[in-house]
Order: C-alpha cells, then structure tokens, then sequence
C-alpha cells in the first residue's frame, strides 16, 4: 500500500469542466454563467477548468484570489462578489472589471478611483429580497440607481440578488419576479439594457423546472459546478460529478480503545463540552489532518464503513471498527468534501494541492 506524507487534495480538472459544460448547457443560452472562485482560493487550474466548461466570467469574494488569477494569465471579466471597502477601492478597480455593490459611500470611492485612473468601473447594485445577507431594500434601489448613474468613473452594469445563502430563503416566482420587476425599472430610468444577475447556484434548480424568467440574463454559480449538489438540498443535480475533489490523509495512528473517555469530562479544546456513547472497546484511526484544515464535518469517508468522530486542530478521529483489517499507519484514507471541507482545504496550506485530468493536470 503506498504511504502518505500529508493531507492531499486532488482535483479532477476534466470532471470539473464537464460539470460547467453541463450547467450552461441546462440553464441555456440566455443565461450567462459567472463561475465562482471563492471555495477554491482563486485556484487558477480550477478557473481555467470553469472558462473551458462555458462560464462567461470569474468571480471571486477576496482581491488576493482575483490577483493570484491575473498574475496566472488568466484573461477574462473578473467580478468582485462582494461590495468593496472604501479603503480597498484603487485596489478593486485594479483588479476587478464589476464588483457588487448596495453602498453609495463604497460606490462613490470606486468612481473616484476608477476616474483617477482614467478607466471606469462596472457594479451590480444588489437589492435584498428576503435572505438578509448583502442589498438595499428594495424601495431603496431607485435613489441609488440615480445617484450612482451621476458618478464619474462608475457604470451602473447589472441588478442582482443573493438567495439561499445566510437566510436559507430558496429562489421562488416572487422574489424572481420581484428582481425583474425592479431590474426593468431601474432599466427605464437608465434608458439600458441591464445584466439581471438571479442568484447563485440555487437558482439552477428553478431554472430548470419552471424556466428563469426571460429577463433574468446571469447567475454565479460555484458549489453545484464544483461539488455537483443541489444548494438547497446538497442532493445530486443534473446528474454531475460529484467527486471532482477527493481529499486523502495519512494514519498516523490505529488503536483499540474505548469509546468512552476516562475520568470527568470538561470542556474541549475548542470550548464546547463533548457528548459520548458508549460503544465498548473500537477501533480507532487518527488521520493527520484536522480543524485548522478542514471541520470533521465537512469530510465524508469514501468508504461507508469508516465513521468520523471528531477532529482536534491537527487529529481527525475515526472509527474504523467495521473495516476487516485495520488500516496501516501512513496508509492513506480517503473524503468527499462538502462546501465548508472544501474552503478549508483550499485555505489551508498545510494540505497539498493536486491537479489531474484536463489541460492542466
């Protein structure tokens, strides 16, 4: 059995095209796809993967990914999604092409940085319809749509909203409907054509079963193109991969112990007080990775029979009972990340990173 030095993710880069290639092709060619960055760090393999499937754009919520995907060579509209800082302006119409916006004070900064140098800087004036995450109200929107159509430096691009994110609020024909309602005012008072950007990856299921409504021309997508899961449901979509990442990490260590620790329970490392069963003796395995890089949450066992059962900073314990031999220490087991195992992974640097398949790996 070959032996693991350390945590390894690797991704699949021909899975992760085919998964972008599939979602453009389901939402149709009315409808741009935006491909999201941000769980993956701004991973270049994993941006150039997206462009190849379709996606028409890149976004991404931190500059530092954006620049790390310029500085890669990357040629294509980068959207900021989040709304600046005032003090990150320059900064953001340097990297950023559009950046999502519902602060007049933010977009003022924006437009005198863009102006000082001698470009202009596109936004999408995001509208809060439910899910209490980023937006103005929507009553709010035709007083910002005219005071940033007057700002030099500033191009008032899009409309968008944001749903089944903090709020969990699904994408429906309202709040859909309401979006385009507002798009297409904010469009006559501005005498354009407007992006009207429906969401993020939970408006796919919509699309497909009731058919976004015509007006609606964007979406940013990241978590179904990358993990192939509805957001709503985390259950399989459109029949994508869902193993574009797998994550493998050494044992380090592979006792029988008993499932009930000895002596007074407190409190743990991480300050909460932990609940055991008592399962008598079984076998554990502790794999050399941990919260710092991922929470045990977030990490699915390949192998149905193997049990996560908690994580310190840098252990990840398992039980490993019902295998018919024990792993080997420095074997490797195998996960499925979910969203927030993905983001660790990608932020830790404690975890390799391996590209295979696709023009890059």
């Amino acid at each position: 059995m070959p032996q693991l030095d350390q945590a390894t993710v690797t991704i699949d880069l021909g899975k992760l095209e085919d998964n972008t290639r599939r979602v453009v092709e389901a939402l149709g060619q009315g409808v741009d796809v935006v491909a999201v960055t941000k769980a993956t760090a701004g991973s270049p393999q994993v941006a150039c993967a997206m462009l190849r499937g379709g996606a028409s754009a890149l976004a991404d919520s931190r500059l530092e990914n954006i620049a790390t995907m310029r500085e890669a060579g990357i040629d294509t509209t980068f959207w900021l999604l989040r709304a600046a800082a005032p003090a990150t302006a320059a900064e953001t119409v340097r990297l950023a092409d559009v950046s999502l916006a519902s602060e007049l004070t933010s977009v003022k900064a924006l437009g005198e940085a863009a102006d000082a140098a001698g470009t202009t800087h596109a936004i999408v004036a995001m509208v809060d319809l439910g899910d209490l995450r980023e937006g103005m109200m929507p009553d709010e929107l035709p007083g910002f749509v005219d005071a940033a159509a007057q700002m030099p430096g500033i191009e008032l691009a899009g409309i968008g909203v944001n749903l089944a994110c903090y709020g969990g609020i699904e994408p429906s024909a309202n709040n859909l409907g309401q979006l385009v309602g507002l798009a297409e005012a904010a469009e006559r008072r501005l005498g354009k054509k407007l992006i009207v950007s429906g969401g993020n990856s939970s408006s796919i299921e919509y699309a497909v079963r009731e058919g976004m409504p015509p007006a609606v021309n964007n979406l940013r997508v990241g978590e179904s193109i990358l993990l192939g899961v509805s957001v709503l449901t985390r259950e399989p979509i459109l029949d994508l991969h869902r193993d574009v990442f797998r994550v493998s990490a050494p044992v380090i260590e592979c006792k029988v112990k008993p499932s009930m620790p000895i002596g007074t329970i407190t409190q743990d490392a991480f300050g909460n007080t932990p609940e055991f069963e008592d399962l008598g003796p079984r076998r554990r395995a502790i794999c050399a990775i941990g919260r710092q890089d991922a929470p045990p949450s977030g990490l699915q066992p390949v192998d149905p029979r193997i049990e996560v059962l908690g994580a310190s900073s840098d252990h990840l314990i398992l039980d490993v009972e019902d295998l018919p031999e024990p792993p080997a220490v420095g074997e490797a087991i195998e996960f499925i990340p979910n969203y927030a195992g993905l983001v660790g992974l990608f932020t830790s640097r404690y975890v390799r990173k391996v590209y295979v398949g696709g023009e890059d790996g």
